[in-house]
């Protein structure tokens, strides 16, 4: 019986073990921070194209289109 009791006690305690480091470990990549990661690429990607947006609507193409009425406004 004291054999039993012991092989028992030994198995329980490398199954709790055994929890034990699953639950500590940190392997993989969870949810959370694969949505964070993808939120973090929408705004990042959304502020570059406002920025473009900006830029070539105030100086982008006023300066073009100022460049090419000049270039056909040949009084020579």
């Amino acid at each position: 019986m004291r054999k039993l009791y012991e092989n028992v006690k030994n198995r329980l305690t490398i199954k709790i073990l055994q929890a034990k480091q699953v639950l500590a470990g940190n392997e993989g990549e969870g949810f959370i921070d694969t949505a964070i990661k993808i939120l973090m690429a929408v705004v990042i990607g959304a502020l570059l194209l406002a920025g473009l947006y900006a830029m070539f609507g105030d100086i982008v193409l006023p300066t073009l289109n100022r460049r090419i009425t000049e270039m056909f406004e040949y009084t020579g």
